[in-house]
């Protein structure tokens, strides 16, 4: 499952998804987890009411199963949730690899229905059917 984190300094959850300088993006599974890669974004990003700054945001992620954000407005969180991402909001900045455990942790054990739902995203597969 890829896991993203909206980040400034590459090590925190630190940034509103709209104004993120950094998407982290990880795979992540009960047995460990990697780091795939960072996405960088640049222009004026704190700019409220432009929209389109995140499309190229909402393309980064698309196939992540999980967004963690300091922040996110009304329209980023309904555009991401539209694109079967579930966004989660931390209460202060935390260590990617803090939330990455915490998540590993939860996987091991018996995951609630969202995450097991999130779970399954990417897991999708096309069946070849034998004539």
């Amino acid at each position: 499952m890829k896991v993203a984190f909206a980040t400034q300094d590459l090590k925190r959850v630190d940034a509103h998804f709209g104004w993120a300088k950094n998407i982290a993006i990880y795979d992540l599974d009960p047995e460990g987890y990697r780091f795939i890669e960072t996405v960088e974004f640049d222009g004026d990003l704190k700019e409220d009411g432009n929209e389109d700054k995140l499309a190229p945001k909402i393309e980064a992620i698309k196939d992540c199963a999980i967004l963690y954000v300091a922040a996110i407005g009304g329209s980023g969180a309904a555009r991401v949730v539209a694109n079967n991402i579930h966004p989660m909001k931390v209460a202060q900045p935390e260590q990617i690899s803090d939330l990455l455990g915490k998540l590993q942790d939860v996987l091991k054990g018996n995951p609630p229905p969202w995450l097991r739902k999130a779970l399954a995203k990417g897991q999708e597969r096309t069946l070849d059917f034998e004539d």
